[in-house]
């Protein structure tokens, strides 16, 4: 029998007659059972191959019931078969509630299934939440991750005893709501099962069982999402198995999407709502160097928020989004992909909200606001060159020069608690044009210029707060608060004229009691990158970098000599009045002019022994002759009853 709808609907009830010999039926608890009763649309007949006995309840129907002339009549067919199946079908009007569905009440959130089990319908408003996101939490359900430490040990060394059965019920042993057996499940499979590359591959979407999984501890994403699914299904919660489009391991930024779909994820039902997670990416990520799997727990993918999930998940069914408004495949194909880290590690939100950026006169600049103080850094095509990052108590922003047209690649990393910096950003920055008058120096690092970082390493209140100093004569000073205990250096850094022995010689330092002074002479015109290093005084470690500045002149006129060597007795508070020339003439006398603190007695020796004698005013002042010498020695004696006397200053003499 064929039966067609037209402006009716047909409501199906099943009951199942045991020993129909003995004429005993068992009607199925319609209380407990709602898929008792169900609504269907469309619904093309019956046809299993048993034979039917029929009973029409009112006009007997012949053939299509299209044609009849009683669409606005309710009519009840009742089938049996030799099986002892009891079917009744009711055509209604389609604007009127069906009888059979009046005799029962159940919650309109659940519908049956073809094994009659009730499942939650597809999502709907209620389900949905607002794009784009409203920063208020990376999930789509208030939680308190501490809440799950103790299930979260216990579920991830549950081993595989004998089946899937069994490994739930371990599982929930120590999971008792809805919420804690999805968690149990979600540890126990991100902890366990590794991702198959070699299959992907092979591009192989073969289909895997979960018993081969278990066995196997190797899955695709399809096999994550059916395990998931089953595992959750014997736990008694509600889950579905959603595909469509990721942009995961292989993904190109700007890439588009069209014919099969490449990824297959969870939705599972909750508290009244459809929330999302991917166990494939929960687990680890592939190595796009090694090709290898690593398992790296991802917490962001466990119930994550709908407006983030959708930056790397494109359904199939567009309701599986759970957003409003929706998104096309064009947005998601355009829109910025922050990747999981970025979120994960307090970030917020970047700028400009495009992956392929199109830089303005040679230059492109990127922000990115973070919600506490971040490490970053970046590559430009694989080399951390041509750019400059400065660090802001809520994030960081970048101007970055490329020196040739074309297309470049841009990452951007961050660093969190650990000492590892990841990936949490990409962008093609495509170059039209070329700033000649930017070429930064390739000893510049980042960051460029103070910070909360500085701050952090005990350098405070910098005289120069911009990380750029532009000068025309080519001289500078910049100072900066240190505190107790901290110990600082410095070198100055251009192209391969200044030597690996000269770095420090252009800059002269001066120690306060709380205060640095840096004075700097630049060798030449052109951009230099000043470092600062730092490192607790006690500490027998090396110096860390902290940051540079970037010193620029464009003066062609300037060409400085290198300071005088100091050594390790140019003590705190001491001060160079002249000659700061590190390179003194030849036979001639050149004046001295020093404030030296706790020295008995000063002199200055070359080819002779010249004293110098302390001033009214505080200074050691004299005269020496460079005549007949190479170099040129400022010694001072410490102690009155003491005969030893220290270096401190070293010159050059140039020769005759």
């Amino acid at each position: 029998m064929e039966l067609k709808k037209e402006n009716c609907e047909i409501t199906i009830d099943m009951l199942l007659i045991v020993h129909p010999e003995k004429r005993r039926t068992v009607q199925r608890d319609r209380q407990t059972d709602p898929a008792a009763s169900l609504q269907c649309r469309g619904f093309q007949g019956i046809g299993n191959g048993n034979r039917r006995r029929q009973k029409f309840e009112g006009n007997e129907l012949r053939g299509n019931v299209a044609q009849t002339q009683h669409h606005q009549q309710t009519q009840v067919i009742t089938s049996y078969d030799n099986e002892g199946t009891h079917l009744t079908v009711e055509i209604h009007p389609r604007n009127k509630t069906p009888q059979l569905l009046k005799k029962f009440s159940f919650d309109k959130r659940f519908q049956g299934d073809r094994n009659g089990n009730t499942r939650p319908q597809q999502p709907g408003g209620k389900d949905a939440h607002a794009y784009p996101w409203d920063r208020s939490s990376l999930k789509s359900m208030p939680l308190d991750l501490r809440q799950f430490e103790k299930l979260d040990a216990y579920a991830s060394k549950v081993e595989v005893k004998s089946g899937l059965e069994e490994l739930v019920k371990d599982l929930l042993q120590e999971a008792h709501t809805d919420l804690e057996k999805v968690r149990a499940i979600w540890v126990w499979i991100c902890h366990h099962i590794e991702y198959d590359i070699v299959a992907a591959q092979e591009k192989d979407r073969r289909s895997y069982k979960p018993t081969d999984i278990l066995q196997s501890q190797k899955s695709n994403c399809d096999g994550y999402a059916e395990l998931f699914e089953k595992m959750c299904r014997l736990a008694g919660v509600h889950c579905m198995t959603v595909a469509g489009y990721s942009k995961g391991y292989g993904y190109q930024t700007g890439q588009s999407f069209s014919g099969e779909y490449d990824h297959a994820w969870n939705a599972v039902y909750l508290e009244g709502r459809w929330h999302l997670l991917d166990s494939t990416w929960g687990s680890g990520l592939v190595d796009p160097a090694t090709t290898k799997f690593t398992f790296i727990y991802n917490e962001f993918y466990f119930l994550t928020h709908p407006a983030l999930f959708i930056e790397d998940h494109f359904p199939d069914n567009k309701n599986w989004q759970l957003l409003k408004p929706v998104q096309s495949l064009r947005q998601f194909e355009t829109n910025m992909y922050h990747k999981s880290e970025f979120y994960n590690k307090g970030m917020l939100s970047a700028h400009p909200e495009t992956s392929v950026i199109k830089t303005v006169d040679g230059k492109a600049t990127i922000s990115i606001e973070s919600c506490s103080p971040t490490l970053f850094m970046f590559m430009l095509n694989g080399k951390q060159e041509n750019g400059i990052m400065t660090f802001k108590k809520n994030g960081m922003k970048l101007e970055v020069y490329p020196q040739t047209t074309g297309t470049h690649k841009l990452q951007i990393f961050a660093k969190g608690t650990s000492d590892l910096y990841s990936s949490v950003l990409e962008y093609t920055l495509e170059c039209n044009s070329v700033d000649r008058s930017i070429q930064l120096p390739s000893e510049l690092h980042q960051p460029v210029g103070p910070s909360w970082f500085s701050e952090q390493a005990g350098i405070l209140k910098p005289s120069h707060p911009d990380p750029i100093i532009h000068t025309k004569d080519g001289r500078c000073s910049i100072s900066f608060g240190v505190e107790e205990g901290i110990s600082v250096l410095a070198s100055l850094h251009g192209d391969e004229k200044i030597t690996e022995e000269t770095q420090r010689r252009y800059i002269f330092q001066l120690h306060g009691e709380k205060r640095t002074e840096l004075k700097v002479q630049l060798p030449y015109a052109g951009k230099f990158a000043l470092k600062i290093f730092a490192k607790k005084r006690l500490d027998p470690g090396n110096y860390v970098f902290i940051f540079n500045y970037l010193l620029c002149c464009s003066n062609t006129k300037v060409k400085w000599p290198v300071f005088p060597e100091s050594f390790g007795n140019w003590g705190q508070d001491n001060e160079l009045l002249e000659p700061l020339s590190g390179v003194l003439p030849a036979n001639r006398n050149i004046p001295f002019k020093l404030k030296l603190h706790g020295v008995a007695e000063a002199l200055v020796k070359g080819q002779d022994t010249w004293p110098l004698t302390l001033s009214q005013d505080g200074y050691w002042e004299g005269t020496c002759n460079t005549a007949g010498c190479r170099e040129v020695y400022v010694m001072v004696l410490e102690n009155a009853n003491h005969n030893f006397y220290s270096y401190i200053l070293k010159y050059k003499v140039t020769a005759q």
